[in-house]
């Protein structure tokens, strides 16, 4: 097998919106032409999130464009996806959403090293307004302690 270039696609929204809790990684199971359109970098994870339905977890909204040199076999690029934990992280998940509402958000989408997709999950709560702006304050005052810095070591 050919060397393959690895695949990252992130979901830079998540980290603004979300506290990060406790992270996962995943198996998807995709079907036909799905797996060679993210591995040509054409898929989204930005407003996806994930679902338990039959104590089986599924990501929802992800986005897997149409693979161009497929035939009239492509794929839904909207579909649902299952994703592949083993049982004990399934039910820990599973009562972690149910009991405390807390939400489960794709992070990463990415290839490993045999060419299979992989999918990083977070177990997550969602921050308030106030969170949001205190994060954009400590961001931007690092920047400015960053230029001081540069500009004393110049």
């Amino acid at each position: 097998m050919a060397a393959q270039r690895s695949i990252k696609i992130k979901n830079k929204k998540a980290r603004f919106e979300y506290e990060i809790l406790d992270r996962y990684t995943a198996g998807i199971v995709l079907r036909g032409t799905e797996i060679k359109a993210i591995r040509e970098g054409k898929a989204s994870i930005a407003e996806s999130y994930c679902e338990f339905s039959n104590q089986e977890l599924f990501v929802i909204n992800m986005t897997v464009q149409e693979y161009s040199h497929a035939s009239h076999f492509n794929h839904n690029p909207k579909n649902e996806r299952k994703l592949l934990l083993n049982r004990n992280e399934l039910k820990k998940l599973e009562k972690e959403v149910k009991n405390t509402g807390l939400t489960i958000i794709p992070l990463l989408l990415y290839t490993n090293e045999k060419g299979l997709a992989k999918l990083d999950i977070a177990l997550c709560r969602g921050k308030k307004q106030y969170d949001k702006r205190e994060g954009i304050k400590d961001r931007d005052s690092k920047k400015k302690l960053a230029r001081i810095k540069k500009s004393f070591n110049n």
